[in-house]
């Protein structure tokens, strides 16, 4: 990185503090150039998504080398998140650390970067990002390693729930494959759930032996014993018909 891009990059940092900034590196026919872009994340301070027009733009300049993005009050350490997306771009990510002290302008810290290596998150333990890292990221993750089966991506905002958006709608689920199931659940068996909504939100992997794989928003991914409340919570349970067949 050169270092007008880097000085370019923390000064972008720092106007968009304590939302998070991001752009894109890239090479112009007069050299490297820094393309701030916009993030239209719903919750800025947390999370970038760095809208498709903004990336066409960039794409005309030149080049692409480089996703870059900020940490306001955070270090610049990639997230599991990062390092899936740093993955899909198939780009190196440069990510800088930028906060303030009380009755000091904002300042940035460390850069760190990375590159894709083919990292995947743990099933167990990966941290929550919605869109990128939730519980249907989880079970299509699953579903893909354990049992070979691709699911589709669906584009899907915070809180799609409240927005019209039915992700778990037997309709849906019935299009990839699944039908819901009246015996008891076996390994691979997707539990559909419904939580604090008007529609099914949440959905959970069966392991077997009474356990169920999950992941909850701001928190970590996990196994738990798949009974009590999750059990009350369920509202239908789905098999693959390759599962189903298997």
């Amino acid at each position: 990185m050169e270092h007008n891009t880097l000085q370019a990059i923390l000064a972008h940092a720092v106007a968009e503090y304590p939302r998070e900034c991001c752009g894109l590196i890239v090479a112009t026919a007069g050299g490297e150039a820094y393309v701030a872009c916009r993030n239209v994340a719903a919750t800025p301070g947390e999370h970038f998504r760095l809208p498709g027009e903004d990336y066409a733009y960039a794409e005309d300049q030149g080049e692409l080398l480089a996703v870059v993005h900020s940490h306001p009050d955070a270090p610049a350490t990639p997230s599991d998140a990062d390092r899936v997306e740093c993955e899909k771009h198939g780009l190196p990510w440069h990510i800088v650390s930028v906060g303030q002290v009380v009755g000091e302008d904002p300042s940035c810290g460390d850069v760190q970067t990375i590159h894709p290596c083919g990292y995947q998150a743990p099933l167990v333990g990966r941290q929550f990002a919605h869109g990128i890292l939730d519980c249907y990221t989880l079970v299509a993750d699953f579903y893909l390693r354990e049992l070979g089966i691709a699911l589709g991506h669906y584009e899907r905002q915070d809180r799609w729930w409240e927005r019209g958006q039915d992700l778990y709608s037997l309709e849906r689920l019935r299009a990839e494959g699944f039908e819901p199931i009246a015996d008891a659940p076996r390994r691979g068996d997707m539990i559909i759930m419904q939580v604090r909504s008007e529609v099914p939100n949440h959905a959970g992997v069966y392991l077997g032996d009474g356990q169920m794989l999950h992941h909850m928003q701001s928190r970590l991914s996990e196994t738990v014993p798949y009974g009590g409340t999750w059990s009350a919570l369920t509202r239908y349970i789905v098999r693959h018909r390759e599962v189903r067949n298997g």
